[in-house]
This record gives structure tokens, sequence and C-alpha cells, in this order.
């Protein structure tokens, strides 16, 4: 999903998440929920839509989850056994209503509903050549190229079209697609955005960015949608396509840091263990002295726990974060502009006072909430603060689906370490190493582990061709 980038932020934000839900009664509640347990990939909007054997039924608002689809009357009216709904997160500008997921449109062989996770790097040229050819877009979102090379696709089928599309277009993605007679999951040939497959009690069939939206309505998890695969589910079960051959994967390495929740198993790894084996490989590499191991909440905490548990350290909750925060909605100075990190974060301060204390986080991007972060610590009285960092230094934008500054703003692209440590106001500070990281997640080292993952955020290494950026014209 195309976007720009927040001009405040500290963090790196993930785009959205996705549901499919395939005979099922209900079939919209289990979507609502499913997005629920996806809010954190997606907190500005939430579409959902729905087929009931003759038509389909859709509701679309700006918001949380809970506010979109809180009217149960509305909820009603989303009627059939089979359902896609999409959580868009926030960027610069604000969202319109024409650009939440899921986009609807009637074509010749029948309507059609599509989703998807993830960014297109050739959508822009796409864009361009579409509208020489007539396409008229009602959307900025590059979740419309899949609309329109679907409509003027010359092979009869809707699968085929969606094939002949995906052949199309270069970038990360999950997408999820619903005709009156299929559910259709896709997922980019390098596997980059994650995309499950589960059971529903009844018999019915779900789709999910995460397992942690299968566990929320008591799904059973079956299996990943392999890299490069299409699965197609109907009323006779599954059949699976394999549109782009033998691929190799790439899976986002930052979901096991930071953006998926930790609850959920992320190919075959659980993302709170792999966060705690995190901890526990920055403590043997970049061990110190201090009295306590802090969290920066929320994707801190497993991290820091497992830092705790390998030095010894005691763990403290010496942050405590607001839950009920989402965009700062006073900003009419600096002054207050610059109080914002303690809505989201208060010091606990008997933690602290008197102490030397390790913050763990998971990653460092413009470095301004860290410095406010570290500020707040020591005036809450600790004697040291050392920062401790569970993924590599952020050297380089993602243009996959995560909404990230450009290559000038990343702290890392532009500071040595030590640098950084004095432009965040800490002692001492450190990052996981390469092998380390690919350590807890199963591998001798960095080595090992060469190829499987996308780490482009920290190496530049981009697997996938960035069209829009290096200017190349559509073939």
């Amino acid at each position: 999903m195309t976007s720009t980038t927040r001009e405040t932020s500290g963090r790196p934000y993930e785009e959205c998440g996705v549901v499919g839900i395939w005979g099922a009664p209900d079939a919209a509640a289990l979507a609502a929920l499913g997005l629920h347990a996806l809010q954190h990939r997606g907190q500005e909007a939430a579409g959902i839509v729905t087929h009931d054997g003759e038509r389909f039924w859709q509701h679309k608002g700006l918001g949380l989850v809970g506010d979109v689809f809180s009217d149960a009357r509305m909820m009603g009216t989303l009627k059939g056994k089979s359902a896609i709904g999409h959580n868009r997160y926030a960027t610069t500008g604000g969202t319109l209503l024409r650009n939440v997921q899921p986009l609807y449109a009637d074509f010749e062989f029948g309507g059609l509903a599509v989703a998807h996770n993830g960014n297109l790097t050739n959508a822009a040229t796409l864009r361009r050549a579409l509208v020489k050819r007539g396409c008229l877009f009602q959307s900025t979102t590059d979740t419309e190229v899949f609309v329109h090379l679907i409509a003027i696709s010359l092979y009869a089928t809707v699968l085929e079209r969606l094939v002949d599309a995906a052949k199309q277009v270069k970038g990360a993605y999950s997408v999820v697609a619903l005709t009156p007679d299929f559910l259709i999951g896709l997922r980019d040939p390098l596997g980059v955005r994650p995309l499950i497959l589960g059971r529903v009690a009844d018999g019915g069939w779900m789709l999910a960015s995460e397992t942690c939206a299968l566990d929320i309505v008591g799904a059973e998890f079956v299996r990943n949608v392999e890299p490069g695969e299409m699965v197609i589910i109907d009323d006779e079960g599954i059949r699976s396509l394999r549109p782009f051959g033998k691929t190799s994967p790439r899976f986002c390495v930052f979901e096991y840091i930071y953006f998926a929740r930790p609850d959920s198993i992320l190919e075959d790894h659980s993302v709170y263990e792999a966060r705690k084996q995190i901890g526990v490989e920055l403590a043997r590499e970049s061990g110190v002295e201090a009295d306590v191991i802090v969290p920066v909440p929320d994707s801190g905490v497993p991290s820091a726990m497992g830092y705790a548990a390998e030095s010894g350290i005691p763990f403290e909750m010496g942050i405590i974060r607001n839950h009920y925060v989402g965009r700062t909605f006073i900003e009419p100075t600096d002054q207050i502009r610059n109080l914002g990190v303690r809505m989201k974060h208060s010091a606990n301060a008997p933690a602290l006072r008197g102490k030397r204390v390790v913050l763990v986080d998971d990653s460092i991007v413009r470095g301004t909430t860290s410095r406010k972060i570290v500020d707040m610590v020591r005036a809450a009285g600790a004697t040291e603060v050392h920062m401790r960092i569970s993924s590599p230094p952020t050297r380089h934008p993602c243009f996959y689906g995560i909404d990230t500054p450009e290559e000038s703003q990343l702290l890392a692209a532009t500071h040595s370490v030590a640098q950084m440590a004095e432009a965040i106001g800490v002692d001492s500070l450190a990052f996981i190493s390469f092998d380390g990281l690919y350590r807890a997640l199963g591998h001798d080292d960095r080595a090992d582990a060469e190829g499987r993952y996308c780490d482009a955020c920290f190496t530049g290494d981009y697997p996938i061709e960035l069209v829009d950026k290096e200017g190349h014209l559509v073939s």
C-alpha cells in the first residue's frame, strides 16, 4: 500500500493486515474479530466485504476496528458465509474513505473484492501505463492496480486474470480476494509478507496475516500459504496454483523483531520465543554492569526478559505504556508536541531512582523517541542509562510495505554507533549483531541464514526490483 512517511514518528509502521473467511456462519463477525486481533498492523481504517450467495455487502470506515464495526445493526447487514477484511495503518495526510480496503469492482465475469498487505514497487509505473490506456483510478492505493490489471486482462476466467495481474506486478504482498464462487489467497514470489491458512470450528476456512487472528476465533492453524502460492478455497475444499514456479523465500525478518504480535507463530517460529532469544544473544554480546533491565514497551518486553534471564540482572517495568493513546491529539506548539511521548510512556520512578538502567528496545529509527525516553528515565532518577537494541542498525528505508523515513532521516544512516549514543543521550549503546539475530532464529550464524530473509532495512540488499525508485519502464 503506497504511503507517505510520517513526519514525527520515531518508529517504522506496518501498513495493514488482512483476513479471509469461507464457508462459515457469521463470516463478517469472524472477519471483524480477526481484524481486531490484527489491530497492531493497522489502526487508521478498516473494511469488510461479504457475499451471501447472491450479492456482495460491504462496510468501511476510518478508525479502529472496534469503532468501525461496533453497531450490531450494521453488522447484521454484512450477510453471508464468506468475507474478506482489511485494516490499514495511519500515514501522513490522513486516510480518505475511498482508499479504505477491500476494494470492490463489478467485472464482466461478476463481482470481485480484493485487499492486500504490502507494497508494489512498480505501482506508479503501472499506474501511468494504465491511465494512458484509459483506466480511471478512484483511489491512491496500489491495490487498485490489481483491479485494473484484472479488468483489462484478455484471459477468460477470474483466476487466469488474477494470475496475469500478479505476473505483471513487482513487490511484497499478501492478497485476499473474494468472488461469488471462491476465496483466494496469494503471496508474492519471495513471501516477504505473511499469510496463513486456518480451519474454523464449523468446517469453514480462514486466511489471515498472523496466527493470532486464528486464535481469537478458535480456528486451527493448518499451514502457511507458501511464497508464490495461490490458494483457491470453495465448497469443494482447497486447491493450489504456483503461477511463479520455484521461488526462494525472503521473509521479512522485522516481523520477528517488531511488527508481529508476540503470540503469533510465523513461518513455524514463535515470535515471542524469537524475541526472548534475541535478548539472550544481546546480553551475551553486549552485557554491561547494571541494576535493572527495563523494556521499552511493548515490543521490547520479550527481548528484555531474555536479556535479564541471561545476565542475571533483575527485570523491572520501569516504563509504563498507556494503551489508550492513538494519534497525539494536541500539538499546537513545540512545547506541547514534545510532551507527546509522555502520553504514550511514563516513567515508573521507584523502579528507576538511583539505578543503573539498561533500556531494551526493538529499533532506533530517527532517534527522537529514544532521546525523549532516555531523558524521561534520567529525570526519574536513573544514575546511568544504557540502551540495547534487538535489531541491527536501521540504515535503509523499506519499500516493501513498511512506512519508514527516507535514508537521510535514519539516524543509523548518518551516525556511527558512538555518535548515536551521544545523540540519544545514553552512557552506552549496542545493537544485536547479524550473527546474534540469526542465531536467535535458529541458524548457526548470518552465513547460515543467507538468502532466507529480507533484511534490506539493515543491509540495503533489496531482493525485489525497485522499479518506481529506479525509474524503469514497463516492459
